[in-house]
């Protein structure tokens, strides 16, 4: 079954990230995942959240996404973007 991050990022200065946005594109693959969102206009439909950066990636499984955010290699780009910004994320099965 598909399983999809979601993650809400916020950073002071986005260009920070660079490094980790240009990695993390071949990690996500490199972990059967794909990029479904990233970034772009929002609109809030319902509800006060006011989100900044949405990123979603899909996964074919729980494992496969855990391999990716528990890797060695997301481990030290977590740590980058833990450093630059705030962000909230969430591994949520698909239907």
């Amino acid at each position: 079954m598909p399983v999809y991050v979601i993650a809400d990022g916020r950073a002071p200065d986005p260009s920070k990230l660079d490094e980790y946005r240009r990695r993390n594109a071949e990690l996500v693959p490199a972990h059967g995942g794909r990029f479904l969102v990233r970034g772009g206009d929002s609109e809030v439909l319902e509800g006060d959240w006011n989100p900044s950066r949405l990123v979603v990636m899909e996964f074919p499984d729980h494992e496969a996404a855990r391999a990716w955010y528990d890797s060695p290699e997301y481990v030290e780009l977590r740590k980058q973007r833990q450093a630059n910004g705030e962000t909230d994320m969430v591994l949520v099965e698909g239907a």
